[in-house]
């Protein structure tokens, strides 16, 4: 079976692509520049590349048509974010593959009524990312006919795992935060450190795209999320991160007015985005219709990230 991965040198292509391949797949990876993944593997080896520049091709109105050119079983996108973009490889797909898998994200949710959120609860996304990216669910899921074209979406939460910084528990990715924990200095927390993180082991995120390729008939025209088993609160958090290098955490609480004058304007408005979708979701649809077992807690997941730097 051939199958298309659009995006895959990222995050979940690093541990993607070589599932893919060790499962027997025939995998084509489609991205705008070949780099090495976060981790090595042997199986990269064996897959074809083609490099090209999405945005571009899309602009002239060719990006969808390539695609299905070559011919693939399955085409999963992993970098979509525009109703636009998505229509343009949709027309194309029609009729042409057996699924399409999409990677969405855990703030199409944005505030929230009851928590944790599941996958059944309105949308009520906030920002341009977050209202983008709902808007594409609402449109594969519920505007493109699934008998012609078979859609799954898998939502993940705050990515972590090897090659790159966590998001921290001041809900940015300022690394000297985790040096402030790690050597029991002082660090400034917004309100009271009570509103949650719910991060995913970037390796989950790919067992989580493999479960819905082979239960493809309980996953099509189905969003899920795919997250650890449990979401964190900030202070917790913290503390947890602290506590692994043998310190106890030294936080001061601080009105977010406050907070967010004595932080860099760039880690305030990322604090500001994290504070308002204060993440927490469910995974029991996941576990049910696809089998989804995440290997690591959000806590693992973050310790093998930094471990790794």
């Amino acid at each position: 079976m051939k199958v298309v991965v659009i995006g895959g040198t990222g995050h979940i292509g690093t541990f993607l692509i070589p599932r893919l391949v060790k499962e027997g797949y025939e995998v084509t990876v489609i991205s705008r520049q070949q780099h090495k993944p976060y981790v090595s593997d042997a199986t990269w080896q064996k897959i074809q590349w083609i490099n090209v520049d999405r945005g571009q091709l899309e602009k002239e109105g060719r990006f969808g048509q390539m695609v299905a050119d070559l011919a693939p079983d399955v085409v999963i996108d992993l970098i979509c974010f525009t109703v636009e973009s998505a229509n343009q490889l949709v027309s194309a797909l029609l009729d042409r593959v057996q699924h399409f898998l999409h990677c969405g994200t855990m703030w199409v949710h944005g505030y929230k009524v009851e928590a944790p959120s599941d996958e059944s609860h309105p949308r009520r996304p906030l920002g341009e990312y977050g209202i983008r990216k709902a808007a594409i669910e609402d449109y594969l899921l519920n505007q493109v006919d699934q008998q012609r074209l078979p859609v799954t979406i898998l939502h993940p939460g705050h990515i972590v795992g090897p090659g790159w910084t966590p998001l921290n528990p001041q809900g940015n990715f300022n690394r000297e935060v985790f040096t402030a924990l790690a050597s029991g200095q002082e660090l400034i927390m917004p309100n009271l450190g009570l509103e949650t993180l719910h991060h995913v082991h970037a390796d989950d995120v790919a067992a989580g795209f493999m479960q819905a390729l082979v239960n493809k008939e309980r996953a099509t025209g189905q969003s899920f999320h795919v997250l650890s088993d449990k979401a964190l609160t900030w202070r917790g958090y913290a503390e947890a991160i602290a506590e692994g290098y043998n310190q106890k955490a030294n936080l001061l609480f601080k009105p977010w007015d406050e907070f967010r004058t004595m932080v860099s304007e760039s880690d305030a408005q990322c604090t500001w985005d994290h504070l308002m979708h204060s993440t927490i979701g469910s995974i029991d649809k996941a576990r049910r219709l696809l089998n989804y077992m995440p290997r690591y807690s959000s806590l693992e997941a973050i310790r093998e990230s930094l471990s790794y730097q």
